[in-house]
């Protein structure tokens, strides 16, 4: 399915539970940016290819892991900082999702999304993101 409209956004809802609802996300490789990574990562998990970031937001979000998976993965780090990039895929743009990273997927205009995201403190983030953007 194509996004259709200009200034949507595409949520994806992970395999965890919960309803885990966000922005396609995942790590930096090891001498990759964070833009390149965002690319990276947005192709992997919905086939989008894209090939430039529109604007790299100074903003971040900071969260741990659960304490299973820390216990269960024995990971480097127990915790996560997010950095945001928007990228803006064409209006004919078709999803398909990597069912083993993401379960669905939606296109939501920018007052939508709180329907979906539901940790406040990530919420706040995407927004300020979003006020940034509409600077541009």
């Amino acid at each position: 399915k194509g996004c259709g409209f200009a200034n949507q956004i595409l949520l994806v809802k992970k395999p965890r539970p919960m309803d885990t609802w966000q922005l396609p996300q995942g790590g930096i490789e090891e001498g990759e940016t964070c833009e390149a990574a965002a690319l990276r990562e947005l192709q992997e998990e919905t086939g989008l290819v894209l090939d430039r970031v529109m604007h790299a937001s100074a903003q971040t979000y900071c969260y741990d892991f659960p304490p299973d998976f820390v216990a269960r993965n024995n990971p480097v780090n127990d915790g996560q900082t997010l950095c945001f990039v928007v990228a803006r895929a064409p209006a004919d743009a078709v999803v398909h999702v990597d069912h083993h990273e993401v379960d669905e997927y939606v296109w939501v205009f920018p007052e939508q999304i709180s329907l979906y995201v539901k940790r406040k403190q990530y919420l706040e983030v995407v927004e300020r993101v979003l006020e940034e953007v509409r600077k541009v």
